[in-house]
């Protein structure tokens, strides 16, 4: 099995989108960002996107619990629909209950050892390969059902799926090494030595919807350095991210070092923070569902053999402040963009915008020109800005939202405010301060 990891890391991947960019040798690795695909019409690329899509329309696809290599269904049964026609399934899964949970703790720990012990060298070749097939065989099923699963347009899928997921493993690497190369001081009569070692314990990862690539990396990054992880992917990300974990038992990892659990939150978040065994929680998600599992760490605090390290993203919106000498292109390209691709559907979103009142009217005039410009719908449209938000829960939420402006006295929605089926138009809202 060493010798298959030590061939398939001298292995040149040749893609229709170009060659992988490292050696062989891991010495001095550095790492270099994806290029971004165009997806132009009539390109190889755009043509081999399509026929990915057309691979996963009308299919249903099974989705297992993976632990171990032992592939497991229940009778919990969900399913993961397309967000812009709710209608249409797209894959089946089923929930672990607590005592698959349990199991998967105990296969990952048992994977540890020998996981561990393997040369970080070795570890991450396993992550250069899954970057290298990323970027090339890979590249358009994980597109794909990024863009039928989360309701992303094609650059918005490339962007996240493809070229920001082969970053993180490639990044991984570079750090990884990068922190293995420290030396500590020494002296004439004392030699120190340093080792990277993984934790004592399992990681929880706990993924969002609006990002394939961090359900791919918040399990992952942990396990370059010897560690073993329990994966809750989103109900809503399900396909794209057992396809992530597809393609790393293919670039080589090995069964449980990181176990595929798709599980109802409570429950999960329940089991993995009463285990003893718990070494960290990886999570992305709202800033409700991480002071519960904060609380609930706290709360077994007295039980655990370590003390658990907690790794959480939450949400919180953006803002953008407006000077007077702003450029006012600027200001509507990038307002526009950081504020309704994806629907806003992001931590890092625009919400609020701060105006000088002496270029408000320019700004407004030119606002509600581009956001009428704008083309929501399928995200199988090429011309497609933004589709459907991702669920039914989120489009009451913004409607909600959408509703009380409305009614409001002191505010009018000058730009969108149409709802409909999970599409919602992108919306301006002004409060006067002045």
């Amino acid at each position: 099995m060493l010798q298959v990891l030590r061939t398939l890391s001298r292995i040149q991947l040749k893609s229709r989108y170009g060659a992988v960019r490292h050696s062989s040798s891991l010495k001095d690795y550095v790492a270099v960002n994806e290029p971004i695909l165009s997806y132009a019409p009539g390109s190889q690329e755009r043509q081999d996107l399509e026929a990915s899509l057309q691979k996963y329309l009308g299919v249903v696809a099974e989705v297992p619990i993976v632990i171990g290599d032992e592939e497991i269904h229940t009778k919990d049964v969900h399913y993961q629909v397309m967000p812009f026609d709710h209608q249409c399934k797209l894959a089946k899964f089923s929930y672990a209950n607590k005592e698959l949970i349990d199991k998967a703790i105990r296969v990952s720990l048992d994977a540890q050892a020998e996981w561990q012990r393997r040369p970080l060298e070795e570890r991450c070749a396993v992550y250069l390969k899954a970057a290298d097939l990323l970027s090339s065989q890979s590249r358009m099923d994980i597109v794909a059902t990024t863009m039928l699963g989360q309701g992303k347009t094609i650059v918005q899928a490339e962007v996240d799926a493809a070229a920001e997921l082969i970053d993180f493993y490639r990044f991984d690497v570079q750090f990884a090494l990068d922190h293995n190369n420290y030396k500590p001081i020494s002296t004439d009569s004392v030699t120190n030595h340093f080792k990277l070692r993984g934790m004592e314990g399992f990681w929880a990862a706990i993924s969002p919807f609006n990002f394939t690539a961090i359900g791919g990396h918040l399990s992952a990054a942990p396990t370059i350095v010897g560690n073993v992880s329990v994966w809750k992917p989103s109900d809503t990300a399900m396909l794209a991210s057992y396809k992530v974990y597809q393609l790393l038992r293919a670039a080589g990892l090995p069964a449980g070092v990181i176990n595929f659990v798709p599980a109802d939150g409570p429950t999960f978040g329940d089991v993995v923070t009463k285990s003893p065994d718990l070494a960290g929680v990886n999570f992305t998600g709202s800033v409700a569902t991480f002071r519960k599992l904060w609380k609930l760490v706290a709360d077994n605090l007295d039980n655990y053999k370590t003390f658990p390290r907690l790794v959480g993203e939450c949400g919180g919106k953006n803002f953008h402040f407006v000077h007077n000498s702003a450029d006012i292109e600027s200001v509507i390209n990038g307002t526009v963009l950081g504020a309704f691709e994806f629907s806003g559907q992001k931590c890092s979103a625009c919400s609020r915008m701060y105006i000088p009142q002496s270029i408000w009217p320019e700004i407004k005039d030119k606002l509600i020109n581009a956001l009428n410009k704008l083309k929501v719908g399928s995200p199988l449209d090429g011309k497609t800005f933004t589709s459907a938000v991702i669920d039914d829960k989120a489009f009451d939420r913004i409607k909600n939202f959408l509703d009380y402006a409305k009614a409001s006295d002191d505010l009018t929605v000058i730009a969108g405010g149409t709802c409909d089926n999970r599409y919602l138009t992108p919306s301006c809202s002004p409060y006067m301060y002045w």
